[in-house]
């Protein structure tokens, strides 16, 4: 956050009127602001989820909206309150802090085409205080291809005007009006971010040193066709809090040395994952207490296991113990003024195969906007006087150079494509600028992220046909006074029947499925004979508004898919499209079958798991369809493009799996919230969902005790142990009783089980080594005392109770005085730590223990258990875990159960923000983000449509808008494997038709001949599924009977299941060895039986 503007008082009125018509939305905003001070302290550390301290709040003054929106959402009167339902996911990417510097910036964003349209969408989601949208241009033909909030009936009027109403609707927190004047200087004051999109580079030089010298940050954004520009000037200083928006990492001390650069060593559990230059502090140290609480330290990595830090000679000893945690410092960057830094231009790449493309399209941009001045258009699209005519300004440009944007040579081709698509206006490119420019301003707003230093340069020339001859012509690419004119101007008519011929299947209707479907409207995927079919079985919920841009307040319940769909018919009236409720899967390969597969172009995933992406890519590798793959995290996305015959498929490489907690360190030693947030999710399912269900399934299943004695070791105990509870000892008969329960079980998990713990093990235990027991990562725990006047203990109550009623079908209450007059009554059991109780220390323990069953007890539960006619007494209701419902008490438990253990253990304790993210398994999500991948995943359908086959134009992506930074690569190349003489990839298979020519199926003995005779090859094993269908070393007997067998008889035989009869194919994998006798790979088998 930069100091100049930030600390002057602003006023902003919707009715204020300059030259020019100014309409607002159905408020106005009028406030005095003084803003948050700069200063405000370095020790502001913005980890994702701190809080701003009261006194920073206090400083926020009240914006006043005039009207309550009238579209349902709640109004904020304070800045200072976030509205936590509906921007969840973007504040585990921002953070508190941030979002709260973004609720007092007002931000202009000028130019309102594609670009502009894209831009001003990302930051009224992200809830700045107000945006001004300006343009003095009407709607023309060529807005139409990228403009999604422009339809053909508003072709001559305002673009901003028009805009307004609909990218008023995004968030009724941010105020969108707009302005159809002049910038003047004093206009633009009122800002602290100002946006310039299609603007003339005078405009830019001009209202760049104003700002400059003003202190208004300023971002200038441009797309040319498959060319995007950007700049950044955030200000001689300015503070960014955060570079990089990861989680301060922390880790356990085994030894800290007396030194002059004292050396630090961590715990060999984990590497520390410092770097050199870090800042870091330190808690419970025990001997070294000097360091405790030290302001932040630089350190030196010297391993990684160990740092090095200040001078610790005249410390006290080490003696144990410690925890290190980094610090995040602030970071001052400076920018220069646009008008110095054309001439001294600093490039970020984006693509590093391309390192000598920034400057000659930094003199490209600006022969373009010579050559605009000149004739007050753009370069005729693939005409070639006009690309020439570029070509001589863009060498003016160069000669006039003094700085280091001179170039030694310019590239013509490059300059002349420039000139070509010029005139272009392409959906995909502009949601890729507008992506990252969004995400400038608001690193503007906030400080938060690093800041694009200055010039970011971007092209899609592989989007270009391959092959050298294919030149477009000026006629195939003039304008045809349609919606596609900017499309067709880059790749001509033809392109442009291609893709409204298109049949995509699009699994996913959120964040990413939103965005891919504008972009398809805008493209004119699917408007003529093609069709997408979108699938999604969720419905809308208020955490979506923040970035699934297509839904609205009053869409929350619907389902997505049908919503998605008709929201971008109005976009785009011509798209064919279809919305499905069917999750993708097994389950529905009777609704997505042969017949549907074989009629698709391609599918693109937008999905958030990584078992369903798996199966779509199943899907695609054996229709061999093209798949289009892409996922965020916070501000990371990634795009993965998969070919047929060409690259490899999505499942060819996977992630190393996440890490999981011991279970150990879960029940008896925690270090960490993490654990205790574990801890509890693992305490919700076993109290109000599996011991239910399995009661439930005892009353109701009449084979469930059968199955149930099946289980291993002492799984049918403990399963018959927990229904006996539910039905009989734990069952609860009023809300009083479950008030009793619910203190009971407070009392044994945070007083008796800790007593127990520390019975065993003392504080003072030492192990055989000598060495305390309770060091490193085992802290020491104490037992917690019980108090009605204690909130934390109270909540666990509370949530517990209401829980365990509604799990038994009771009335609930918040009625906490009642609560607290019950508890009164409650007599809870004296507990004596037991003798003779083991407690396992580790994993390997815990499982070579070999659980005794007590035969004796599981007899006497058979026995003693109520009998399974009589369910209609009972009103069991098992609770699914729901963490965005903040009246259901399910938060309310985990974080009143997680921080009780968390006191037990002296572990610092987690907001319900906080918990939520980590109990919740929430992925942290952003628009700027989604928006930036998609437009990428759409320059690749554009290479797919046209038929590229070299793999050198496709483009895998890789992005981290908070550094920023990009990675580009071709796809890697499926991996060839070979038996005899043939060459296979994953895309190849053995095609055998199951029904001969006398009509009559194939048997086993048939289908192992025909392998032999035709391909050399002798199966050793075959299998479909998890079925084994022969093997060699079956007993004779059975091979006997199954060899006269047809296949598709075996394989209902063996899998005791029916085909449907949507099965055209059956999939056998095969084990083979060659004639000499050596085993070899060889693909998989598509058996046809239709």
């Amino acid at each position: 956050m930069s100091s100049s503007p930030l600390s002057k008082k602003r006023r902003v009125s919707g009715s204020e009127t300059k030259t020019g018509s100014h309409c607002s939305s159905s408020y106005s905003v009028r406030t005095e602001l003084s803003h948050t001070p700069a200063n405000v302290s370095a020790l502001l550390k913005e980890t994702e989820l701190s809080h701003t301290p009261a006194n920073v709040s206090a400083l926020l003054k009240e914006t006043e909206l005039s009207h309550t929106p009238a579209n349902g959402m709640a109004k904020n009167g304070n800045v200072a309150e976030i509205d936590e339902g509906l921007y969840s996911r973007q504040l585990y990417v921002l953070g508190h802090d941030a979002m709260k510097r973004m609720q007092v910036s007002n931000v202009l964003i000028s130019g309102l085409r594609g670009l502009g349209v894209e831009i001003a969408k990302n930051v009224i989601l992200g809830g700045v205080k107000s945006v001004t949208l300006h343009d003095q241009g009407v709607a023309e033909w060529g807005d139409l291809s990228s403009q999604f909030y422009l339809r053909e009936e508003d072709l001559g009027k305002n673009r901003a005007e028009v805009s307004q109403i609909r990218l008023a609707e995004l968030n009724s927190y941010v105020p969108v009006t707009c302005y159809t004047g002049a910038l003047t200087n004093e206009y633009l004051t009122q800002f602290q971010v100002v946006v310039l999109t299609n603007s003339t580079l005078e405009e830019q030089m001009h209202i760049g040193d104003f700002c400059h010298g003003k202190g208004i940050k300023l971002v200038i954004a441009d797309t040319r066709g498959l060319f995007g520009q950007l700049f950044c000037d955030f200000g001689d200083e300015m503070t960014v809090y955060d570079t990089n928006g990861e989680q301060p990492l922390s880790a356990m001390i085994s030894m800290i040395t007396k030194d002059g650069a004292g050396v630090v060593t961590c715990l060999d559990e984990a590497r520390h994952g410092f770097e050199s230059g870090d800042h870091v502090t330190f808690t419970e140290v025990q001997g070294m207490t000097e360091l405790n609480g030290c302001q932040p330290i630089e350190i030196k990595v010297l391993g990684p296991y160990t740092f090095s830090i200040c001078d610790t000679t005249s410390f006290t000893d080490y003696v144990r113990g410690g925890i290190v945690t980094q610090v995040k410092m602030p970071k001052k960057v400076s920018f220069k003024p646009f008008s110095s830094s054309i001439s001294e231009p600093e490039f970020l790449l984006t693509d590093f195969a391309k390192f000598d493309r920034p400057g000659q399209l930094h003199v490209g941009f600006q022969a373009l906007h010579a050559f605009e001045k000149k004739h007050s258009r753009s370069p005729k699209p693939w005409n070639q006087s006009d690309a020439d005519e570029l070509v001589a300004l863009a060498g003016n440009v160069n000669a006039a150079q003094s700085g280091s944007a001179k170039q030694d040579e310019l590239d013509q081709s490059l300059l002349k494509k420039l000139s070509c698509v010029a005139a272009g206006d392409l959906a995909p490119v502009n949601a890729f600028i507008g992506g990252l420019a969004a995400q400038e301003v608001m690193k503007a707003c906030t400080g938060k992220f690093m800041p694009i230093v200055q010039w970011l340069y971007f092209d899609a020339l592989e989007c270009l046909p391959e092959a050298e001859e294919t030149v477009l012509t000026e006629e195939e690419c003039a304008p045809k006074n349609c919606r596609y004119d900017g499309q067709i101007a880059v790749f001509g008519s033809k392109l442009q029947d291609l893709l409204g011929k298109q049949r995509y299947f699009l699994v996913g209707a959120g964040a990413i499925g939103c965005e891919l479907l504008k972009n398809f409207a805008m493209m004119g995927l699917a408007t003529t004979e093609g069709e997408v079919i979108v699938t999604d079985m969720d419905t809308i919920e208020k955490s979506n508004l923040n970035r699934q841009f297509l839904f609205r307040p009053w869409d929350v319940t619907k389902m997505k898919s049908e919503t998605a769909a008709a929201a971008v018919k109005q976009m785009n009236p011509s798209i064919h499209i279809t919305g499905h409720q069917n999750r993708v899967g097994p389950d529905t390969e009777k609704v997505y079958d042969d017949d549907f597969f074989e009629k698709l172009d391609g599918v693109a995933n937008a999905l958030d798991n990584v078992d369903a992406r798996m199966y779509m890519d199943r899907r695609c590798v054996y229709y061999r369809k093209p798949l289009l793959e892409s996922g965020t995290l916070g501000t990371k996305g990634n795009v993965q493009v998969v070919i047929p015959f060409l690259t490899e498929s999505y499942s060819s490489s996977q992630d190393p799996p996440e890490k999981s907690i011991p279970i150990c360190t879960l029940k008896n030693f925690p270090n960490a919230i993490e654990h205790t947030l574990q801890w509890a999710r693992d305490e919700f399912e076993g109290l109000f969902k599996q011991p239910i269900e399995n009661a439930m399934q005892y009353l109701t299943d009449p084979k469930f005790m059968e199955r149930t004695l099946k289980l291993p070791g002492a799984q049918p105990l403990e399963v018959l142990e927990a229904v006996y509870k539910s039905l009989v000892t734990e069952s609860p008969r009023s809300w009083e009783d479950c008030v009793t329960w619910a203190r009971n079980h407070w009392q044994c998990q945070y007083s008796n089980n800790i007593r127990q713990l520390l019975h065993n093990f003392p504080p003072d235990q030492l192990t055989s080594s000598g060495a305390p027991f309770w060091s490193g990562p085992k802290r020491c725990p104490h037992p917690l005392e019980f108090s009605t006047s204690n909130d934390l203990h109270m909540d666990y109550v509370m949530a517990a109770a209401n829980l365990l009623a509604q799990a038994y079908g009771l009335q609930g209450s918040s009625d906490r005085a009642n609560v607290a007059k019950v508890l009164q009554e409650v007599k809870v059991p004296e507990f004596t730590p037991k003798s003779g109780v083991k407690i396992h220390v580790s994993d390997q323990e815990l499982q070579s223990a070999n659980a005794s069953v007590d035969d004796s007890r599981l007899e006497d539960l058979k026995n003693i258990l109520p009998s399974p006619e009589a369910p209609s007494k009972y009103k069991l209701c098992p609770i699914d875990f729901e963490k965005d419902d903040d009246t259901n008490f399910h938060m309310d438990f985990i974080v009143a159960a997680s921080n009780s253990r968390a006191e037990n253990y002296d572990i610092p304790p987690a907001d319900r923000h906080k918990s939520k993210l980590i109990a919740g398994k929430i992925i942290p999500a952003i628009a700027t983000t989604t928006a930036a991948v998609v437009g990428l995943v759409c320059l690749e359908l554009l290479k797919i449509v046209q038929g590229h086959k070299k793999l050198e134009s496709y483009k895998n992506g890789f992005m981290n808008l908070s550094l920023p930074f990009f990675a580009f690569s071709e796809p890697i190349a499926a991996p060839k494997h070979k038996y005899y003489d043939n060459d296979w990839t994953l895309w190849d298979r053995f095609e055998v038709k199951g029904v001969q020519e006398n009509g009559e199926e194939m048997t086993l003995r048939q289908f192992l001949d025909y392998f032999k005779n035709e391909h050399k090859l002798e199966i050793t094993m075959l299998s479909q599924g998890v079925s084994m269908l022969y093997s060699f070393f079956m007993p004779a007997a059975k091979l006997k009977e199954r060899l006269e067998l047809p296949m598709t008889e075996i394989v209902t035989k063996v899998s005791k299941k029916k085909l449907g009869k949507h099965v055209k194919a059956l999939v056998f994998e095969l084990c083979c060895n060659d004639i000499t006798d050596e085993d070899v790979e060889v693909p998989y088998v598509r058996y046809t039986i239709r």
